[in-house]
C-alpha cells in the first residue's frame, strides 16, 4: 500500500483561476521589504500625501552596503551646502517633514536620510540573531559618510542629530572634523567617547576589570517596590520587537500613545536633572524611561492613550501623519532599530570606540533640547560632561518652550531659526579662517 494516495490533478481552468485569485490577494496584502533587498518600494508613493510638495523621497544605492531611502528638499539647483538631519528611535527620515522646508527655503540642500535598521532603508541583516556589528556607532558613521559621499559632496554645511541620531553624529563630527565641520546635538547629550585608564602603569592590581555597573544598576532597579526596570535594558531584550510590533491596543494606538507621553502636550513631563545614576534617582523619571518591571512598553503608555479632542488638537502628528509610521513600522517591525540599543550595552561592540579616548569634539557644537523632555537628564551628568569635557567649541545649551521630546515636529519654526543662526555663525567663523 502507498505512503501517500495520488490526488486528481486541477483542470487548467482551475490553476488560472487560483492563479488570479492570488495575485488579487496579494495586491491587497500592504508591501513587505526584506531589509537585505526585495520588495521595491521606490514604485509605492511615500507619506501617503502628507509630505510638504517641496520634498521628495527617493533611494541612494550602494552606501556602506546600503541601499538608503532619502527624503530631500532644495534638490532643484546644484551647487547649495548639504544639510544633513539623522533621526532617533522609534522615528524616520519623515520625521524632520516639518522642518526641511525651512532649511531649504533659506538655500541648503536638506537630507533626511532613514538610518540603517529603520524604515525603507535596505541592506541590513534582519533578526534579533543577527550580528550586531554592522549596527555599531562607527559603522553608523561610515553610513553617513558614504552618504554624502554618494551625493557629492567632500564637505557639509550642516549636521544634526536627534535622540540616537545625536551619538551618530558626535561621532561623524569627532572622527572626520573636516568633512563635518559642526555639529547639532538634539535630545541626547553626548558625555564622550569611552577612555582607556591614564597613568597605570606603577599600580601593581591590573586597572582593566569588567564593567558591571549595568548589572549592579539593573539589579539595584529591580529592588526597588515597586521592582523597576531601566527603558534600554527592556528594549535590549528579544521579546521587545514582538511586543512593539504587536501591541494590545494595536500599532497605531501604541505609537500614538508613545508619542503623545514623551511630548510637551502630556502635562506630566516637567523634567529636571537628576543628583546622580543610582536607582532612587532613576526611579523619580517617569515610566516610558524606568519602567515598572514585568510590564511592556505598550502596557506602560496605555494609561496615558490621548484623548479623542486631544488628538484631534495636535497638529504637530495628525491621524494620517502617525499613519505614515504605523505603515512603516506594521511592514518593517521594530527589531532593526532596537539593535542599537543592544549595542551602545555591548562592552565588545564599544571597545572600538575607545580609538578616541581622550578626544574631544572640537568644530562648533550646539545642543538643542524640549524644555518638556526627560532625554536631556535620562543619562546624569551627561549634559555637563558634554559641555566641559567632551567639547571645546559648545555654544549655549538651547531648551525650546513648548517642545518634549519630538522637537523637530513639536517647534520646526524655533528649532528652524536656532539652526539658521548656528549656521549663520560657524560659517562666518569658518569664513574667518581661512
Amino acid at each position: 500500500m502507498p505512503l501517500y494516495q495520488s490526488k486528481p490533478s486541477p483542470s487548467r481552468r482551475t490553476v488560472l483561476a487560483m492563479g488570479a485569485a492570488s495575485l488579487v490577494a496579494a495586491s491587497l496584502r500592504p508591501a513587505r521589504a526584506n531589509p537585505m533587498g526585495g520588495t521595491d518600494l521606490t514604485t509605492q508613493p511615500y507619506g501617503g500625501g502628507t509630505l510638504p510638495k517641496e520634498i521628495r523621497s527617493r533611494m541612494i544605492r550602494g552606501v556602506n552596503g546600503l541601499d538608503v531611502h532619502i527624503l530631500e528638499a532644495g534638490h532643484e539647483r546644484p551647487g547649495r551646502p548639504l544639510a544633513l538631519l539623522l533621526h532617533g528611535f522609534p522615528d524616520l527620515a519623515y520625521g524632520w517633514r516639518h522642518v526641511m522646508p525651512i532649511l531649504a527655503d533659506a538655500g541648503y540642500h536638506v537630507v533626511a536620510p532613514d538610518q540603517r535598521g529603520y524604515g525603507r532603508t535596505t541592506g541590513w541583516v534582519d533578526g534579533y540573531d543577527a550580528p550586531l556589528e554592522p549596527f555599531s556607532l562607527l559603522n553608523m558613521t561610515r553610513d553617513v559618510l558614504g552618504l554624502v559621499s554618494a551625493l557629492g559632496y567632500r564637505r557639509i554645511a550642516m549636521l544634526v542629530g536627534h535622540d540616537f541620531g545625536s551619538p551618530v553624529a558626535a561621532y561623524c563630527a569627532l572622527a572626520r572634523p573636516d568633512v563635518f565641520p559642526s555639529v547639532v546635538l538634539m535630545s541626547a547629550p553626548f558625555p564622550g567617547p569611552p577612555t582607556f585608564p591614564f597613568d597605570t602603569a606603577e599600580q601593581e592590581e591590573p586597572s582593566a576589570r569588567p564593567n558591571t555597573d549595568n548589572q549592579k544598576l539593573a539589579a539595584a532597579l529591580a529592588a526597588l517596590d515597586p521592582p523597576r526596570e531601566y527603558y534600554q535594558q527592556y528594549l535590549s531584550a528579544r521579546q521587545a520587537n514582538d511586543d512593539l510590533w504587536h501591541p494590545p491596543q494595536g500599532l497605531h494606538g501604541f505609537l500614538r500613545a508613545f508619542f503623545y507621553v514623551k511630548s510637551a502636550d502630556w502635562p506630566g513631563n516637567k523634567p529636571y536633572p537628576l543628583k546622580g545614576r543610582t536607582a532612587a534617582d532613576l526611579a523619580q523619571m517617569p515610566t516610558y524611561y524606568v519602567m515598572e518591571l514585568g510590564k511592556t512598553m505598550p502596557e506602560t503608555v496605555a494609561p496615558f492613550e490621548p484623548s479623542a479632542a486631544e488628538v484631534q488638537a495636535c497638529k504637530w502628528l495628525t491621524e494620517p501623519e502617525l499613519g505614515v509610521y504605523t505603515d512603516e513600522y506594521g511592514r518593517t517591525g521594530f527589531q532593526g532599530a532596537l539593535q542599537a540599543y543592544r549595542v551602545v550595552s555591548d562592552p565588545g561592540l564599544n571597545a572600538e570606540l575607545r580609538l578616541f579616548s581622550g578626544k574631544k569634539i572640537d568644530v562648533p557644537s550646539l545642543f538643542i533640547g524640549g524644555r518638556s523632555d526627560w532625554g536631556t537628564y535620562a543619562a546624569p551628568a551627561a549634559l555637563d560632561l558634554m559641555r566641559t569635557k567632551a567639547t571645546t567649541k559648545m555654544g549655549e545649551i538651547e531648551l525650546i518652550d513648548g517642545a518634549g521630546h519630538w522637537i523637530q515636529q513639536e517647534q520646526p519654526a524655533r528649532l528652524g531659526m536656532l539652526l539658521l543662526a548656528f549656521a549663520k555663525e560657524v560659517g562666518a567663523v569658518d569664513r574667518a579662517s581661512r
